[in-house]
């Protein structure tokens, strides 16, 4: 059986291979992992409108844009809707 020197070699290797470990992986991570441009840049990136006019301005986009897509699909739908109805009635006129 080993003695009293294993015992603190082995607690020395069980608190300093963590430590090891996490030291050697935490440091320097800007140097070592990074990726250049990964985030895009202030200018380029949304920005959340905070003053009271910004936000009505963006609340005026947001609803025309809905508004736009809403006159797109509805006009798809009628389109949609006439062409079945053509196709209906020819299928009638053969039949």
């Amino acid at each position: 059986m080993g003695g009293l020197n294993l015992e603190v070699a082995k607690f020395g290797m069980y608190l300093l291979f963590p430590i090891g470990i996490m030291y050697y992986f935490g440091a320097n991570l800007e140097s070592r992992f990074a990726v250049p441009d990964f985030w895009p840049k202030p200018e380029n990136a949304n920005r959340v409108p905070t003053e009271r006019d910004e936000i009505h301005a963006e609340l005026e986009r947001l609803r025309a844009r809905r508004l736009y897509n809403r006159e797109r699909r509805l006009a798809a739908e009628a389109n949609n809707a006439q062409f079945h109805q053509q196709q209906q009635q020819q299928s009638d006129d053969k039949a």
